[in-house]
């Protein structure tokens, strides 16, 4: 299995990084709406970024530490890798899925930090919510608006204990979660759970070193 960056990925690394932003505290959190919660991260999410010449430069570490601290809280995180993983999530141990989910998150992380860098001036259009009140699962349809045509931006939510949190996102009709899922079953197909682990850490390891290379550059 090849786990390239796909455009759609990188895309959606993009459009996440617009969307997610600092964490809520609870009792807001939970009284938020779903739509309402990603139009106003949208916007603290570009104010962050406009006001952070470093991010805005490319600069790594800081962008990296902004998007562990700040956008991954509002991902439910636990959830995202299962589903990634699929059936073979349950044949993991404990230690595996523990591995799998740290290797997970660094390389979407590492994406994630990636695309910031590149945001300039994009606005969202959210459109109206389907579902009735008290629905515990939501679609969040949305645009981006920039330059070119419009961009289809959706988002899967759950509502937790401490307010909705992403578990998804469909970026011109593809969700990430399946494409991920299929990656991953060619790789523990050919190589078992500990091969995908072994794959996602050496691309981390490579993540790293890139890195640390075009600060030196």
């Amino acid at each position: 299995m090849t786990l390239n960056r796909r455009n759609w990925t990188r895309l959606a690394a993009t459009l996440l990084g617009l969307t997610l932003s600092l964490a809520l505290p609870l009792a807001r959190a939970a009284e938020e709406a779903p739509d309402e919660m990603i139009r106003r991260l949208s916007v603290d999410v570009l104010n962050t970024i406009k006001a952070d010449k470093d991010v805005q430069n490319g600069d790594v570490r800081k962008i990296i530490a902004f998007v562990d601290s700040k956008i991954m809280p509002n991902v439910n995180f636990t959830r995202m890798t299962a589903s990634a993983v699929g059936r073979n999530w349950r044949q993991a141990t404990p230690e595996q899925q523990k591995r799998l989910q740290e290797e997970f998150k660094s390389m979407l992380v590492r994406t994630y930090a990636g695309a910031l860098s590149q945001v300039k001036d994009q606005t969202i259009n959210l459109k109206p919510l389907r579902g009735q009140a008290g629905d515990t699962e939501v679609i969040v349809r949305t645009e981006i608006l920039g330059r070119g045509e419009p961009i289809q931006l959706d988002y899967r939510m759950e509502k937790a204990a401490g307010g909705w949190k992403i578990y998804d996102i469909n970026v011109l009709g593809v969700w990430m979660v399946e494409t991920y899922r299929t990656q991953f079953a060619q790789e523990i197909s050919a190589r078992g759970i500990d091969g995908l682990i072994a794959t996602l850490a050496q691309r981390n390891k490579n993540g790293a070193l890139a890195s640390a290379g075009n600060k030196q550059n």
